[in-house]
């Protein structure tokens, strides 16, 4: 039997041909179709890194507010990407609002458990919020799953220093800055603990740094930083704080007024006696100005404004530093001080201590 003839146009084509020549259509229809769906997905996954890097860099400036609407309505394109979801948890966890920080991401930990940005948010929020036995789980876990994750460094380092393990933090914390040296939170941390492990010069670098990648916008604190750094250069050329020396032990009487245990110290061994209020929870000395200027103690480094506890008035941050101090028969030397304005009416003391 002869084939049967179509007529397309001019063209005559025999059925089994044109059936062979309908199914390529088809194959290439399919193939174009699925390439076209794999460029939009491309597409949508490019606008979406663009988004989080967008957002990202806002929340370097201090934009936080805008930084998570931009991720918010990421979100809303894909509500299934973990990526957005923990950029946003992040984002909720430098604004201090923990219980979302926490939500979202223990749900991308159940749902990922070998995601380790998830575990290292996770241990932050847990962190922030005082629970320190499970965000030392969460960053254990998170390290093992990833030995690069910066965050889940800085969070154990901070657990660290919160339980006195100073040296083991400080090392966390410079792998932390080490893995994301842009990162601000991660440099202030690892200033404030060198600090605490008297490693001024490393302390002030770290402050310095701190500067150059932190938000312009908090102006105050800033400036406080700024003195500070000229006080640590200061504390980092001494050998030595806080040297003990004088007699081991000592008895000296205090009276209690207005709840306040004051005692009597000494500039020089038979110096006048001043009237200091014992603070065990301060940490640092504390001078009156007008004892300071009647001693000739001269301030080391100033800058930024401070913020009186009960009040809300604010004075002016400025360090100074004694030779040495006599409590009783015991001798301490190389005692660092902030040097500041007493209210008369109520503060008749020459500092605190």
């Amino acid at each position: 039997m002869k084939d049967r003839i179509f007529l397309t146009g001019s063209l005559q084509i025999p059925f089994r041909k044109k059936k062979t020549i309908a199914l390529i259509l088809i194959f290439l229809l399919t193939v174009v179709c699925a390439a076209a769906n794999d460029s939009i997905g491309q597409t949508n996954a490019s606008e979406i890194r663009r988004s989080i890097k967008e957002a990202e860099k806002m929340a370097r400036h201090g934009k936080f507010p805008e930084a998570e609407t931009i991720l918010r309505d990421t979100l809303e394109r894909d509500p299934q990407n973990s990526n957005i979801k923990l950029a946003l948890a992040y984002n909720l966890l430098k604004q201090k609002r923990l219980v979302e920080t926490y939500e979202i991401s223990i749900e991308v930990a159940k749902a990922e458990p070998k995601n380790s940005r998830a575990f290292a948010v996770l241990g932050a929020a847990l962190l922030s919020s005082g629970n320190f036995r499970d965000a030392k789980l969460s960053f254990i876990n998170s390290v093992k799953l990833n030995n690069q994750e910066a965050l889940a460094y800085s969070g154990y380092g901070m657990l660290d220093f919160y339980e006195n393990r100073i040296f083991q933090g400080l090392e966390s914390l410079r792998e932390a800055v080490y893995l994301d040296p842009n990162e601000p939170d991660f440099i202030y941390a690892l200033a404030q603990v060198a600090a605490r492990a008297e490693l001024y010069k490393e302390s002030a670098d770290a402050y310095k740094r701190f500067l150059q990648v932190s938000p312009q916008n908090d102006v105050e604190r800033r400036e406080r930083i700024k003195g500070l750094i000229g006080f640590l250069n200061f504390l980092g050329s001494r050998q030595e704080l806080y040297d003990l020396g004088g007699a081991e032990r000592t008895t000296v009487p205090f009276k209690l007024k207005n709840d306040r245990p004051i005692i009597e110290i000494r500039l020089e061994k038979n110096a006048e006696p001043l009237k200091f209020v014992l603070d065990t929870g301060s940490g640092i000395s504390v001078l009156s100005d007008k004892t300071a200027a009647k001693l000739n103690i001269k301030p080391v480094a100033r800058g930024g404004l401070a913020r009186g506890v009960g009040g809300d008035g604010k004075f002016e941050i400025v360090y100074g530093f004694l030779k040495a101090i006599y409590i009783g028969d015991v001798k301490i030397k190389s005692v660092p001080i902030y040097i500041r304005k007493f209210h008369a009416d109520n503060e008749q003391v020459d500092g605190y201590i």
